[in-house]
């Protein structure tokens, strides 16, 4: 899943990262909250990890702002307030989960699961594409009900390329939201885990289920009607 992640103390920025990217998710982070606000308008995220106390637009406002613009990404606040009326207004004001600091990676992991599950549905977090299924909770890949050990950047990436059968997406696209980060866009890395993810989904002497594009990148092939 691909988290946005606005939070402004370097040293819980630094322990959440490091623990969510553990439990393989894609994490944007930024410490100010004008930035934080400009990501979760101008890009898709699974869910948002939005603390209330960060400079610029605080937490709140980013939340408020969310709303009344339409979107609908589930956002989980972070505090370090106790009081009983600023829990209240965010949760008032959309938010579909807060926690209070200190807090352990481990909970707001669950907290995360919770939320999607909540509001896209249990059914929603598997992906089956022929006979590829993929189960974005318990991150197990499966071909005809036998399991595919997995990287997690090759989950991620079969992930990615599932969600859209039949839509080609370019390179570039892959590194962003897979990778999480800008790479050269000469660099051969996407195309070295496409070739090992294919060893270990395809089957030989059949048709890839990931097809190269040539000159523009790779899909998801979907099933013959």
């Amino acid at each position: 899943m691909h988290i946005l992640f606005v939070e402004d103390e370097a040293k819980i920025a630094n322990f959440v990262q490091a623990g969510l990217k553990e439990q393989g998710f894609v994490v944007d982070y930024c410490d100010h909250g004008d930035e934080g606000y400009g990501r979760a308008m101008n890009n898709a995220y699974d869910v948002i990890v939005l603390d209330i106390m960060v400079p610029g637009k605080d937490g709140l406002s980013i939340l408020k702002h969310l709303r009344r613009a339409g979107r609908n990404v589930p956002v989980i606040l972070l505090t370090a307030r106790n009081e009983l009326d600023d829990r209240l207004e965010g949760l008032n004001l959309g938010a579909d989960d807060y926690i209070a600091k200190p807090f352990f990676v481990e909970e707001l992991v669950a907290r995360i699961h919770a939320v999607v599950r909540r509001t896209t549905g249990e059914r929603q977090n598997v992906l089956a594409v022929g006979p590829i299924k993929l189960d974005r909770l318990t991150r197990e890949v499966s071909r005809t009900e036998q399991v595919i050990e997995l990287t997690t950047r090759e989950f991620n990436l079969l992930e990615y390329l599932m969600r859209a059968p039949g839509r080609v997406f370019t390179r570039t696209q892959i590194l962003e939201h897979v990778w999480g980060y800008d790479f050269n866009p000469n660099t051969n890395v996407v195309d070295v885990c496409i070739q090992r993810l294919r060893k270990k989904v395809d089957l030989a002497n059949e048709p890839s289920w990931i097809e190269s594009v040539r000159g523009v990148g790779y899909r998801f092939r979907k099933p013959e009607s």
